[in-house]
């Protein structure tokens, strides 16, 4: 009986042995998994308020952008216009152009409108309508994401697309331009 119960004791020893080796290769399993997705969380936040910023898609936007009239002096911005005072419109096809950026691929689609201070311009406009876009896909793809997503970069394009279109129209003058849709992804 006393080899036996020696034997049993020898057999549970290895048992435990084995259960503890067991025990102990889970416990580090455990840990390198916690280690694991705590470095994933940390770079998820680290790097998710730049991404949220540059990555989130905008939802189509109809906004008018703010005119300019232009005094001997100054430009003046005029928010209050009446929509009975503004000129004929002159619609223009979507653009759909890539945005300057060193890494990531960033493309804007636009659609605008120009307003007209006379309808002997659109007789102009319908004839010089390739220039005219080759101008204002210039214009936009001279510009980053950043320059284009406030306000004021907005309102930097349309005096830039003005600006550039007056000088190389002869019929009139074009009194502003609108937004009619103006995405970024």
């Amino acid at each position: 009986m006393a080899k036996e119960e020696v034997k049993n004791e020898e057999e549970e020893k290895p048992e435990k042995k084995k259960s503890s080796n067991l025990l102990l290769i889970i416990i580090i399993v455990v840990l390198i998994l916690i280690i694991l997705i705590g470095a994933v969380v940390a770079v998820l936040l680290m790097s998710g308020d730049e991404e949220k910023v540059q990555t989130q898609p905008q939802p189509q936007v109809n906004e008018k952008v703010i005119q300019t009239r232009k005094n001997s002096t100054s430009t003046v911005m005029d928010n209050s216009r009446q929509l009975s005072s503004i000129g004929i419109l002159y619609p223009l096809d979507t653009f759909t152009v890539n945005l300057k950026s060193d890494s990531d691929r960033r493309y804007l689609k636009v659609t605008m409108s120009l307003e007209l201070d006379n309808k002997e311009l659109s007789a102009e406009l319908d004839a010089k309508t390739p220039v005219i876009r080759d101008r204002i896909i210039r214009i936009l793809t001279s510009k980053t994401l950043e320059e284009i997503s406030s306000r004021k970069g907005k309102e930097k394009i349309t005096q830039q697309i003005m600006e550039t279109l007056n000088s190389m129209i002869s019929d009139g003058k074009i009194k502003g331009v609108y937004f009619t849709e103006f995405v970024i992804q």
